[in-house]
Order: structure tokens, then C-alpha cells, then sequence
């Protein structure tokens, strides 16, 4: 099997699903012992070995097909080295759902089973292929023009106001962005901001998300900004895996009168893995967890 290191997190229940893309056959394979995580409601990784072992057992037993649908291959584990690990295909995650016979179980197979067509579907999978392309270098690093070309390029086709800048007021739980007349002065001054340190360029970030100069799709482009400001200057990324949800999306609303807390949160997850496909698919998938409500 030829696999190319594409890693993809899928987020149920705020619990995490990892996949890796199969190139010879087109198609992602999940890892078992996560979907068992999720379908048991169970933290406890040996719990959930141990029940994979008793259901394989079993299912052996009654001579399904599951268990010989099962592949193995290295995933990533907390503790930084990759372990072979059970992995199925769709077909397989479904077949294993119907074992969990729940009101749980079902809700999970809905969501699996959901289809990437959607906006965000859409969007995502562009923001995947940026890594891959030569656009990335051409694209303006740390100014208000560079955050167009990265929005036109993720929601291209998708919203008609992909890359520019909105011309109405726009708020989000209570709290009103900059208005929609001093958007251009705003922006002209945050490109004009230093970006020569770590704590310039949190400074220019969180103004920039307080600009927040599209009418959707902000905080997924501004994000990419940010590393590519990270990557440029300081060598540096962010490996937002170790941002959690909560914990992120306080930080960005205290933010608005105090920045010291996103300071203290993404300087914990600075990496110097700047090259990594796999470190930028992650930041993706995160990126969009984020935004899920």
C-alpha cells in the first residue's frame, strides 16, 4: 500500500478521529482504537486496547469480515513515536458502528458518513492543497493584502466575497469588530505594525482578528497569516494540537482587552517543524475544529 504521510483529525464529541490517506487506492483509513474511544465514551487507552482485543475475538468467532478489513499502519502517538496501529476504511468504520447498537453509535455514523460538500468541506480540502502549491510562496507575508490572497484562494468559489474586505459591520457574541468605515485605515496601520519578534507578531495577529476584515472565513485564514508571519521571521510555527478548543477560543475573546493570555497559550505551542506536511495538516483540521460550533 502507498500512503503518503497525509494526515487528516476528524473532532466527535470533542474527542479526536486520525485518518491517513491511502494514494494507491484513494481512500482514508481511521484508526480503530480511536472510533472505539468515541462509540465507549472511554478516555483510558488500555480499556479501549483491551475491548478491541474482546471484540475482535468475537467477531472472529462469528466469522465476520471486519476483523480481515483491518490494516495496520504507523500513527503518531502522544509520546512522539509512531506505533503500528489498527486502521479501517469507510466501509469498515460503518460495519464497526453497527456494533455499538446506540443512540450514540447512530449519531457517530451520521456524522462519519456526513458528505465534504458542504462550504466547509469544500474550503478545507483547499486549504489542504495550499501546502502543496507554488501559491504559497508568492503570497505577501504579515500585511492586510496577504490575508486577502490566502482568503481568495481557501473560499475561491465558494463565497462571492472570497479576498475582499467587507463593507458592513459585523459582531460575534456581543462584541463588534472594527467598523466597517475604518476597516481600510485599520488594515493600513496593522501592515505598518513590526513583526521583527515573537510578541510583535501575536500583537499584529490579534489585531488583525479584531479588524476581522471579511464578513466569514476570518479566523481559518488569519491563522495560516499568522504562521506564515512565524515561519518567515522566526523559523517558527504554531502545532495548534496543543491548543485545546476551550482553552483557544478564551484566550482570542479576552484578547480584545488583553493579550498576554494568547501570548502565554501559542508561545507553549511553538514548534521548528516549519517543513512538515503532516505538522500543517494538523494545523487545518484544528483550525477548523475551532470554528465548529
Amino acid at each position: 500500500m502507498a500512503y503518503n504521510n497525509k494526515i487528516s483529525i476528524r473532532f466527535f464529541d470533542d474527542r479526536e478521529v486520525r485518518a491517513i490517506w491511502d494514494e494507491e487506492n484513494a481512500k482514508w483509513w481511521f484508526s480503530v482504537l480511536d472510533i472505539i474511544a468515541v462509540l465507549r465514551d472511554q478516555d483510558d487507552y488500555n480499556k479501549n486496547r483491551n475491548y478491541w482485543k474482546y471484540l475482535k475475538a468475537k467477531l472472529k468467532k462469528e466469522n465476520k469480515e471486519l476483523v480481515s478489513a483491518t490494516t495496520q499502519l504507523k500513527l503518531l502517538a502522544n509520546d512522539g513515536k509512531r506505533y503500528l496501529t489498527d486502521m479501517l476504511d469507510n466501509e469498515g468504520i460503518k460495519t464497526l458502528g453497527k456494533e455499538f447498537p446506540s443512540k450514540k453509535a447512530n449519531r457517530f455514523i451520521e456524522w462519519f458518513t456526513y458528505s465534504p460538500e458542504s462550504i466547509d468541506g469544500k474550503s478545507k480540502t483547499k486549504a489542504y492543497a495550499l501546502f502543496e502549491t507554488s501559491f504559497v510562496d508568492s503570497i505577501e507575508v504579515g500585511t492586510a493584502n496577504g490575508l486577502q490572497q490566502i482568503h481568495a484562494y481557501i473560499f475561491g468559489g465558494l463565497y462571492d466575497f472570497a479576498g475582499q474586505i467587507r463593507t458592513k459591520n459585523i459582531s460575534k457574541g456581543g462584541y463588534r469588530f472594527e467598523y466597517a468605515q475604518y476597516l481600510n485605515s485599520t488594515l493600513l496601520h496593522i501592515d505598518n505594525m513590526p513583526e521583527t519578534n515573537f510578541d510583535e507578531i501575536v500583537e499584529k495577529y490579534v489585531a488583525m482578528n479584531k479588524a476581522h476584515p471579511f464578513m466569514e472565513g476570518n479566523g481559518r485564514s488569519t491563522r495560516i497569516w499568522l504562521d506564515l508571519m512565524l515561519k518567515k521571521q522566526l523559523k517558527y510555527c504554531i502545532d495548534w494540537s496543543k491548543i485545546s478548543k476551550t482553552n483557544y477560543m478564551n484566550a482570542m475573546i479576552i484578547s480584545s482587552v488583553d493579550s498576554s493570555v494568547i501570548h502565554a497559550l501559542l508561545k507553549t505551542a511553538l514548534t521548528t517543524d516549519i517543513h512538515s506536511r503532516e505538522m500543517y495538516m494538523k494545523g487545518i483540521d484544528y483550525s477548523y475544529y475551532y470554528e465548529e460550533n
